[in-house]
């Protein structure tokens, strides 16, 4: 039997450029490992190639995502998404594979711009009833107002870039005057930024993935960053632990888990997500939803799977499988 060709786009136009490298290389690993063809597909600005195992670069063409590959035109039956950031994480990608038919493993497009937007996916989720921070937006081209956005939500407050991952641009602010450069700094990431209330409690994290139309929810990881938030330095850095399953009580988990499968359905995803949220008085807040999250042998989702008991290649295979056309 023909194997199954998978591309793993990795890579993207963002900060988290080489953080998607490192998910790329766990994902091509253990698709190997379960028996899939596998072509480690680079998504640059000014270039996109396949990377062979001896270092050449097959140029992509654009047209209908194909490569050439000892003098033979591939075109993959699926295609494996790990670029975080733009323009994979936020429905580009997406739609120019629905354009094409080739079925990808992330969330849809729309699913993909939803989630992506922080705060017009906190605006969808708050009208079912889903907790969250009190929030005032921002634009760059808006005047800024101090006194009034304190006044909203108050001291310590997190700043933030309304369309960005890995905690790039984030700052934590106490006082007045740290306010305005918060907000310089997060408008160098993205021309739009989102003021939170810093919420007090328990950060976790929760992944979610389907399993021939069932979500499958993953146990929470209790999140304890060194530094004052869990900031890049304490994601990628060893500044924090990431404990799985998180010190929680019975009830709190469950919580965190029903939530995240809630927030799974009420927006429609599909593929592996990862829910972010703070146990305040035993609630989850709901901070943000990971379309694709961090798949490196150091990230979250892989240590839930581990704790589970599901093998990498197995959790792959199955989100492969998931998007291939049903014989």
């Amino acid at each position: 039997m023909t194997p199954i060709k998978v591309a793993v786009i990795m890579g993207g136009f963002s900060s988290e450029q080489s953080i998607s490298m490192e998910s790329g290389a766990t994902v091509v690993k253990h698709l190997q490992d379960a028996g899939f063809e596998v072509f480690a597909v680079h998504i640059e600005p000014n270039q996109w190639y396949y990377l062979d195992g001896k270092n050449k670069k097959h140029r992509v063409d654009k047209g209908n995502f194909s490569f050439e590959v000892n003098s033979e035109r591939v075109v993959p039956d699926a295609v494996f998404n790990v670029i975080h950031g733009t323009p994979g994480e936020d429905g580009y990608m997406q739609a120019y594979f629905e354009l094409l038919g080739i079925p990808q493993t992330s969330c849809n497009f729309y699913q993909a711009a939803l989630s992506f937007n922080k705060r017009d996916c906190l605006a969808v989720l708050k009208q079912f009833g889903v907790k969250c921070a009190q929030s005032y937006y921002l634009n760059k081209q808006t005047p800024v107002a101090l006194e009034e956005i304190v006044k909203t939500v108050g001291f310590p407050c997190f700043v933030k870039p309304n369309r960005a991952g890995s905690s790039y641009g984030v700052t934590k602010v106490y006082q007045m005057e740290e306010l305005q450069p918060a907000i310089d700094k997060a408008f160098e990431e993205d021309h739009q930024i989102l003021i939170e209330t810093a919420l007090v409690g328990t950060e976790v994290s929760v992944g979610a993935y389907d399993k021939n139309g069932d979500v499958q929810v993953l146990l929470p990881t209790e999140i304890v960053s060194e530094n004052d938030f869990f900031d890049y330095e304490a994601k990628y850095l060893g500044k924090s632990q990431e404990i799985t399953p998180a010190r929680i009580s019975e009830e709190e988990t469950a919580k965190a888990q029903a939530e995240t499968a809630r927030i799974y359905g009420l927006l429609e995803m599909s593929g592996l997500v990862r829910c972010d949220f703070i146990l305040q008085d035993g609630e989850p807040y709901f901070l943000e939803v990971n379309t694709n999250p961090g798949l490196s042998e150091a990230s979250i989702i892989p240590k839930q799977a581990a704790t589970a008991g599901i093998p990498l290649a197995e959790l792959f295979a199955q989100l492969v499988h998931n998007v291939l056309p049903q014989k």
